[in-house]
């Protein structure tokens, strides 16, 4: 079994990652406190220790990877999660972004569509310590309507469209954050619903794995 160990190295490290994103433009204290608490390295293999706080994204397993921090910082500052809000996440991955959420006090559900990663969530940092967190296995284009309404909905993948069922899960004043647009580069996109409608603003461009329809058994 794994034995997880957060040194003063891992926590000097980590302080010099959110100097480097404050630099970038992420100022929220709050999600730069969440970032800075949360062991990244535990979400890695054990040959990335001392390079998991590194700005960049890395692989894990399934072809997938986990986000760049500024990554996460920013689209966690978009969705501007509140204590106790319910929040869907599309794409739990690695699970370190459900982490930062539930750091943040919200109450996290989250659906990925690979067997593996779904099954290795079980034995996370973030599942440890984090119990609240609900995981689901399933398509993240359905969304969980069992459990709609959301107040906010965040998807971590590509999207070629914006998803109508996942609009219908989300209250009316609710926003969802998604990095939309096919091929190697997507622009985040941020939609307040307002009486049935997403109103969208348009941010910066990123790079995300593509978000795909069904399950990976």
């Amino acid at each position: 079994m794994r034995i997880f160990e957060d040194t003063y190295k891992h926590k000097g490290l980590r302080k010099k990652l959110i100097e480097e994103i404050e630099k970038k433009g992420i100022t929220d204290v709050n999600v730069l406190a969440a970032i800075n608490s949360i062991p990244r390295h535990f979400y890695l293999d054990d040959a990335f220790t001392y390079i998991a706080y590194e700005d960049r994204a890395f692989p894990i397993a399934a072809g997938q990877t986990i986000s760049q921090p500024f990554t996460v910082a920013y689209q966690t500052c978009l969705l501007n999660p509140k204590p106790f809000e319910k929040i869907l996440e599309i794409g739990t991955g690695s699970s370190y972004q459900a982490a930062v959420l539930s750091e943040l006090k919200a109450q996290v559900f989250t659906i990925e569509r690979q067997r593996k990663l779904y099954d290795l969530s079980g034995q996370t940092y973030t599942k440890k310590h984090y119990p609240t967190i609900k995981y689901f296995f399933g398509d993240g284009f359905l969304g969980l309507p069992t459990f709609a309404p959301f107040d906010k909905i965040l998807i971590t993948a590509a999207a070629p469209y914006i998803p109508e069922k996942l609009v219908a899960q989300l209250k009316n004043g609710g926003i969802m954050v998604i990095p939309l647009g096919e091929g190697e580069v997507q622009q985040m996109v941020r939609g307040t619903k307002i009486n049935g409608v997403l109103t969208l603003e348009y941010f910066n461009n990123f790079s995300f794995v593509p978000m795909l329809t069904g399950k990976e058994k």
